[in-house]
């Protein structure tokens, strides 16, 4: 279990800080965070011959939860070592929650870089469409960044030198993990044999609805309040940061909508402000463009053949279209159309400002929509517009 928790800076009245600390609810700590300091831990113990316990890591807003470890190996000849963490995911109801993420670390020749394996359950990659290649363990980008940076630091403190790598094989598993993973959308996605190590920011946001469609009000009171006449819903901390570079928002401007778009839509339709910034994640936003306002994978998902229609729009032929319709992900589809010259991502971003609009019902506010990918690069924008420009309202619908 991790000791520490994030905190707000207690100098904003409003913004992501404040709302998050509005919720009441406890954080916890992605399977990312956990891989991280288990395979922190690990190669320590392999170059030092001591496990730190509890291991420090510092997150990529700054953070540093310490984290005590619930087991620990080092074979003889220190030929490999292992650590492992226990999920603590805070009042989310995750279904990793109390799950055993270990790191087990051994040394390659030099210049091998840091290798990553897939262990007893975590899954691999088989189907396009992904943010990793067909083939590798499912470890995303930004777990993989954290480990990459700790293990160097880890090797320059034991080795005294400047290297700014470590040359390992982290093997990540996790307990049980294949089981807990058919309660997931994995199997669906193509990733085999258990589960994915993720996360952006190291920190589960913990999701009672009631507690944050209220902090959502929240924050567009406070929003209110302080003259903001532009204020930008995000799905997350990547879409946050797209928003503010884009528009120079500052922090309680920032809604963090999270799946709710239809909470900040519905309490900005009784309480305007002038204009309005949504910005996420293009698969989430390709289900609020075809009508949804929860975006959560468990209550609604990406439809294929909407954006099959989409990309028809956007002057796609039938073959391309239905590669679309059959896509593994939102991310292929949008892969698929760019490679043909298609603007998928622009059309998802108009019409899901579109159907923002007619959630608004005429309430004075101009919408634009940002879409991003993983990486937080823009792949679809719609310009503002206010209720009395034309085309208001889903034209699939």
């Amino acid at each position: 279990m991790a000791e520490a928790q994030p905190q707000g800076t207690g100098k904003a009245a409003g913004g992501r800080s404040a709302q998050l600390a509005h919720t009441g609810l406890r954080h916890g700590w992605t399977t990312g965070a956990c891989a991280t300091a288990a395979s922190t831990a690990a190669y320590t113990a392999l170059l030092g011959g001591e496990f730190p316990d509890p291991v420090t890591i510092t997150l990529p807003k700054g953070q540093t939860p310490s984290f005590a470890l619930a087991v620990e190996e080092l074979a003889p000849g220190r030929t490999a070592a292992m650590a492992g963490v226990v999920k603590d995911a805070g009042d989310d109801p995750d279904v990793t929650h109390g799950a055993l993420v270990r790191a087990t670390v051994r040394a390659l020749p030099a210049g091998s870089g840091v290798v990553f394996k897939a262990g007893p359950g975590v899954g691999t990659v088989t189907r396009p469409g992904l943010p990793l290649d067909v083939g590798e363990p499912a470890v995303n980008p930004v777990p993989r960044q954290m480990m990459r940076e700790h293990l160097a630091e880890v090797a320059r403190r034991h080795g005294g030198g400047t290297a700014v790598t470590a040359d390992v094989e982290v093997e990540i598993s996790v307990d049980h993990g294949e089981e807990i993973a058919r309660s997931t959308w994995n199997p669906r996605l193509g990733i085999l044999g258990g589960l994915s190590i993720l996360g952006t920011t190291g920190i589960v946001v913990p999701y009672s609805c009631s507690a944050w469609i209220d902090s959502i009000r929240r924050g567009v009171d406070v929003a209110r309040a302080a003259g903001r006449r532009h204020v930008a819903g995000c799905t997350g901390s990547t879409s946050e940061k797209v928003a503010v570079a884009l528009h120079h928002l500052p922090e309680d401007a920032l809604l963090d909508m999270g799946d709710f778009a239809g909470a900040v839509l519905k309490y900005i339709r009784r309480h305007p402000v002038e204009r309005l910034t949504i910005c996420g994640g293009f698969a989430k936003l390709s289900k609020l463009a075809a009508g949804h306002l929860d975006l959560h994978s468990a209550r609604s998902q990406v439809d294929k053949g909407f954006l099959a229609e989409l990309a028809r729009r956007g002057g796609a032929d039938e073959a391309l279209a239905g590669a679309v319709a059959e896509a593994n992900t939102g991310l292929a589809a949008l892969q698929l159309c760019a490679a043909a010259g298609v603007p998928l991502g622009d059309l998802v971003a108009a019409t899901a400002r579109d159907e923002s609009l007619a959630v608004l019902r005429g309430a004075p506010v101009a919408v634009d929509v940002i879409c991003i990918d993983r990486a937080g690069m823009v792949v679809g924008r719609a310009e503002p517009r206010g209720p009395g420009d034309t085309g208001q309202g889903s034209p699939l619908r």
